[in-house]
């Protein structure tokens, strides 16, 4: 996990008691990352989610949304 964005992000789910969509989270990381896009948010989030850092849900019919929250909640 050597990447800015990685880093910053897990900072900001890490910071917050409630679960954030992943727009939120990529308005709060755009602070940090300018070049920060939906796309790139949505995959490092993903990787964040898949070596068990983070947890993460799709909620909604058809086009939801994914909600993030760090382990502890």
């Amino acid at each position: 996990m050597d990447d800015e964005l990685q880093r910053v992000l897990l900072q900001v789910i890490n910071e917050t008691d409630e679960p954030l969509e992943t727009m939120e989270v990529l308005e709060k990381a755009k602070k940090f990352v300018e070049d920060a896009t939906r796309t790139k948010v949505y995959l490092r989030l993903s990787n964040l989610r898949g070596e068990g850092l983070i947890k993460g849900k799709f909620v909604g019919g058809g086009r939801g949304v994914w909600i993030w929250w760090k382990k502890e909640i």
